[in-house]
């Protein structure tokens, strides 16, 4: 298998499993506390999340070349949880999908692109998803930290803990599906304050999956 693909294979699929871990989480908190008004910056857990999933479109649009829509990183408003673990389950197998269906070479291509915020970017594809996956797991980080307000221990999202419980054959076959496996059941305390430190530390550990999965 071309290395690149496999490597985006396996980060498509520990996205999917890391969302499928917190929208769960999250489902399981008073209905109150989902939505409860935080010192955060997109207000509560899941306007966060949404904030996730908005940006997940905009990049899609521009792996696929076309306007998406957006004015914004996020909407003004957000659906219920429901509905948007729903969205969020659609375009997860869309990445994986995505991922499957693409070579090396178009892995390496340029797309370029604007910015919502204003200014003009260049990414390879393959750099694009780095990001998505980056990303997501920043603001994953900003969710549990708000569920230590509620107070609740958060779940554990690492790829190391993806990679040992849903190795990359069982977690292709469980996302494309909808149907993740299950998570794992060891709790740990962590902090995730948004600073750059917290940042390094994702950088890191997506890295080692891109090298590891070769």
């Amino acid at each position: 298998m071309e290395t690149l693909k496999k490597s985006a294979r396996t980060l498509t699929r520990y996205n999917a499993w890391a969302n499928d871990v917190i929208f769960k989480a999250v489902a399981a908190l008073p209905e109150a506390e989902a939505v409860k008004p935080r010192k955060s910056i997109f207000k509560n857990m899941v306007h966060t999340l949404n904030h996730n999933y908005v940006i997940d479109r905009i990049f899609q649009a521009h792996l696929e070349g076309r306007d998406h829509g957006y004015s914004a990183r996020n909407t003004d408003t957000h659906p219920p949880l429901a509905e948007l673990w729903r969205a969020q389950q659609d375009i997860d197998r869309w990445y994986i999908g995505w991922s499957d269906a693409i070579s090396d070479a178009a892995l390496g291509e340029k797309v370029s692109f604007t910015f919502v915020g204003g200014g003009e970017g260049v990414m390879t594809r393959g750099d694009i998803l780095q990001h998505l996956v980056i990303h997501t797991g920043y603001h994953r980080g900003f969710v549990a930290q708000m569920m230590f307000e509620v107070p609740v221990r958060p779940p554990v999202s690492d790829i190391t803990v993806f990679l040992r419980d849903a190795p990359p054959d069982l977690g292709c076959r469980s996302a494309v599906s909808g149907q993740l496996t299950a998570t794992a059941t060891t709790w740990i305390s962590i902090s995730c304050s948004g600073s750059p430190s917290s940042s390094t530390a994702m950088l890191v550990v997506v890295g080692l999956c891109w090298k590891g999965a070769k």
